[in-house]
């Protein structure tokens, strides 16, 4: 690889890293609420935890959490990256000669890379191949957050979920998690960068000051988390359904066990706190990320 794209891993690892430091017990008391354990509430899930297993409750599973997001961040950020630049190529080069073309008897199809979006194109790119590289630490972390006292450290789970499922139980819930994953990564990037570009332009303006990348990448987050909400719901019942002996087949069938038992408002339950979660986590990685990107690759001087 590049230097570029070494630096921009590395920017990705170390803003994901920050980021997790700072919002751990924001992410223990959403995955609690997304899955239905304890309080429905904010305040009830804070007070559950602290009282069962005091303040250090909170940063349960942070330890597999820190491992998981280095890796994940870097990954997805630097494939965001990649893809993205290789897309605007693709465009500009295609945009500049003759189209491929391909000839079936009296029809000829031309194919064009105009309408596609390399952000949205890339955003996605970044989600999937982030998820498959990184899906067996995001088992490990939920098991630790929502069962602690069946995985009370990170080299017990680790044994107990390879003796009940093998390798393939670290990708329980591949799927589910793809399929989630693909609306809300697109959303998510195409979101920033259009606002980004958009903001930029208004104000004749090379690039965001800090507050600004934190209240786009908050914003950005938000409308991600809202539309694929759902299906982060129904992912999080797949993957710790078996915890509870009652483990949907599927995606659809997960979302239909949460609509009979708890009608549709049952899709977003723990809506708010994964919005009290997802928007400052977006805002600041998007800020940290920004930031180490000025310091690993400075903006070169030019016209705006």
């Amino acid at each position: 690889m590049k230097v570029r794209e070494v630096r921009e891993f590395l920017s990705g690892a170390l803003a994901g890293a920050m980021t997790k430091a700072v919002l751990a017990p924001l992410e223990t008391i959403r995955t609690r609420m997304v899955v239905g354990v304890g309080s429905k509430n904010i305040s009830g899930s804070f007070i559950e935890v602290i009282e069962q297993q005091g303040w250090q409750g909170l940063w349960a599973g942070n330890g597999i959490n820190m491992l998981r997001i280095i890796p994940t961040q870097a990954i997805e950020l630097g494939t965001f990256e990649c893809v993205k630049r290789a897309m605007t190529t693709a465009q500009e080069k295609w945009s500049q000669e003759e189209c491929p073309k391909v000839q079936i008897g009296p029809l000829s199809l031309s194919f064009s890379l105009s309408w596609i979006s390399p952000v949205a194109v890339a955003g996605a790119a970044a989600g999937v191949v982030s998820t498959l590289a990184c899906h067996p630490l995001e088992v490990l972390k939920d098991r630790l957050t929502v069962s602690h006292d069946v995985y009370p450290s990170l080299s017990i789970a680790i044994s107990k979920i390879y003796k009940e499922g093998g390798i393939g139980a670290f990708y329980a819930g591949i799927s589910p998690t793809l399929i989630g994953m693909l609306p809300y990564s697109t959303c998510y990037y195409f979101m920033y960068e259009t606002l980004k570009k958009k903001y930029c332009n208004s104000k004749n303006k090379r690039s965001l000051n800090r507050p600004e990348m934190l209240a786009l990448g908050a914003l950005a987050g938000f409308t991600a988390s809202t539309i694929s909400f759902p299906l982060e719901v129904a992912r999080k019942r797949l993957m710790v359904g078996a915890l509870q002996g009652k483990c949907p087949p599927h995606m659809a069938a997960a979302l239909a066990e949460v609509i009979r038992e708890e009608g549709l408002m049952g899709l977003y339950r723990g809506w708010g706190a994964s919005c009290l979660k997802v928007m400052p986590s977006s805002g600041i990685t998007w800020m940290f990320y920004e930031a180490w990107k000025d310091i690993l690759l400075p903006l070169k001087p030019g016209p705006i």
